[in-house]
């Protein structure tokens, strides 16, 4: 079978463990096997166990092509792992654990766990700035006041954004989106928010909030007041708005609730699937968003413990 194409194409082909290894194979070492330990290339492999042993003589000569990846330590089959990995680079409201447990056979909490390395893996690591046309705006995530308990709507009817997360994005028109989440609405917060992702001199929307008075200093700062109109011309943050909608429909369809301390996992996943979509000026399918995916496993791992915030990372953060 040719590489797979659909969802069920993708169940197929990487129900095979020689498919599931060498697509890996192929996304970490294109000019061939190397030594995770020390980079040596004189390795054999072992195709009874589906691993690697170096000739070199070094502690943990042998090894797999889960070593250094998300999916270190897992004992999970790497068809499972691609097949979550599939699902949720595609769904483009997320996938939830309950769903990956019931489709993969696996418990809730160990889907629970795939699902937060894959997303580790759907961190956007490629520097630059955004330019052109971009929009900023920030948005208040948390649950609305008529779900809450009656002292919880005390409180909400005091102050409408009582025990919600704020979150700030940036959107480069036709382009690519950063998110953050932020302590604050001030304007120091917001100007360092929009100076380390936006290049200086780039023409930039927001709407009326006084965290945004003062970047004409260093941009082409036009205001949209929400209050009168949503649009002016050119002038609008509909983009970012739309990025708004598209998450807080994962997070209240799919995910229910979702902590505040995991909350930037979520972004980092929607974010992924946000910017590497089919756009007018770039042509991603389903296939191609999978490898991207699969492409960017090397040297990112999480253990349970630092997931819960319990690990020794998590606590010295």
């Amino acid at each position: 079978m040719a590489q797979p194409k659909t969802l069920q194409q993708a169940i197929q082909y990487y129900g095979n463990p020689d498919n599931c290894l060498n697509h890996l194979v192929a996304q970490r070492w294109p000019s061939g096997v190397e030594c995770p330990t020390c980079g040596s290339k004189d390795v054999r492999f072992i195709a009874t166990r589906r691993i690697w042993e170096c000739k070199t003589k070094h502690p943990k000569k042998q090894f797999s092509v889960k070593v250094g990846t998300i999916f270190e330590d897992s004992p999970i089959g790497l068809d499972k792992w691609l097949t979550a990995a599939w699902m949720i680079a595609n769904c483009k409201n997320g996938v939830s654990s309950y769903e990956i447990h019931r489709a993969l056979g696996v418990t809730q909490k160990t889907a629970w766990f795939m699902l937060h390395r894959i997303r580790l893996a759907m961190q956007d690591e490629n520097g630059g700035k955004l330019k052109g046309h971009v929009e900023a705006d920030e948005t208040f995530i948390g649950g609305k006041a008529r779900f809450m308990h009656a002292d919880r709507r005390v409180k909400n009817s005091v102050n409408p954004f009582y025990n919600k997360t704020i979150v700030m994005g940036v959107l480069e028109r036709d382009g690519k989106v950063r998110t953050q989440v932020i302590e604050d609405r001030d304007r120091k917060t917001l100007h360092a928010m929009v100076s380390d992702n936006v290049e200086f001199g780039s023409y930039l929307s927001t709407d009326d909030c006084q965290g945004y008075w003062g970047l004409y200093k260093n941009y082409v700062h036009e205001i949209i007041d929400h209050a009168e109109t949503y649009v002016s011309g050119k002038v609008h943050t509909n983009g970012i708005e739309n990025f708004w909608s598209c998450l807080k429909r994962g997070l209240k369809g799919t995910y229910i609730s979702v902590e505040p301390f995991h909350l930037f996992r979520y972004l980092d996943e929607q974010m992924f699937r946000y910017n590497n979509r089919a756009t007018k000026k770039q042509s991603i399918s389903d296939a191609d968003r999978f490898t991207m995916l699969t492409a960017n496993l090397v040297g990112k791992r999480i253990t349970y413990q630092q997931l819960i915030g319990k690990g020794e990372e998590a606590q010295a953060n």
